[in-house]
């Protein structure tokens, strides 16, 4: 047998496991460019800024439209709409460990110190001065309730209170739908589309979600409010187009 063939024959796994491992790496390292933008950039403090600006005025707007004996509400997200995680994805990022398994997630529920969003603790007291009820709708985990509402508490945020924090004992919709059985809900504000309809919520295509996007952009800016996250996300595995 050829001696140098053998030597290239047992250093062919060693190769293939270190190539494997560079592409697991890399693969994890594609998170990084929009993870860097939320958490970093300046341009996102300025549209989380100037999101929640509007949506003080557009709530003003709708308060004066909107006529109903039933008392008025909000439902709003927490996790990157009010919440800003990217410190414990950052520290995923940096273990090369993949955030998007969520598998660091409850932990975090539990003892993690999330920042707040710029803007949001401004609207939602602005919100509160109004006597309207604010709902806070999030898929964290019911299991760790208490812990949430440690965490909002120690920010300060208002009516922090276990009859309005609605977390995942079972679909956004159906939550949506029981506050809507007692108030008129004036505004939605997430940073998902799942957090303002349950048709978005199924696992559809990008294109498909963008269509049901344009069937519904008279909502948009007017009584759903969106806010920006380039950090995770259903479009995240999309193809790119040139």
């Amino acid at each position: 047998m050829n001696i140098k063939f053998s030597l290239i024959a047992l250093l062919l796994p060693v190769v293939s496991a270190s190539t494997f491992a560079a592409d697991t790496a890399c693969n994890i390292k594609q998170y990084e460019m929009g993870l860097r933008y939320q958490q970093q950039s300046a341009e996102i403090m300025a549209l989380q800024l100037q999101t929640y600006k509007f949506a003080q005025q557009q709530l003003n707007e709708n308060l004066t439209r909107i006529e109903t004996k039933k008392k008025k509400a909000i439902i709003i997200d927490l996790d990157e709409t009010v919440l800003d995680n990217t410190p414990l994805l950052v520290k995923d990022l940096n273990k090369c460990h993949d955030y998007t398994q969520w598998d660091t997630w409850g932990d975090w529920e539990k003892n993690g110190k999330p920042n707040l969003i710029p803007g949001a603790k401004d609207f939602l007291n602005f919100v509160d001065k109004q006597h309207i009820a604010i709902f806070y709708v999030s898929d964290r985990s019911q299991e760790n309730k208490q812990s949430t509402i440690k965490t909002l508490a120690s920010l300060h945020l208002p009516q922090v209170n276990n009859d309005h924090i609605l977390l995942a004992n079972k679909s956004k919709q159906l939550r949506r739908e029981d506050i809507n059985q007692h108030y008129q809900v004036v505004m939605l504000l997430g940073d998902s589309l799942a957090d303002f309809a349950a048709e978005f919520k199924t696992k559809k295509p990008t294109a498909e979600q963008r269509q049901l996007v344009e069937q519904h952009q008279q909502m948009f800016g007017t009584q759903w409010i969106i806010m920006p996250n380039s950090s995770y996300g259903s479009w995240s595995q999309s193809q790119l187009k040139s």
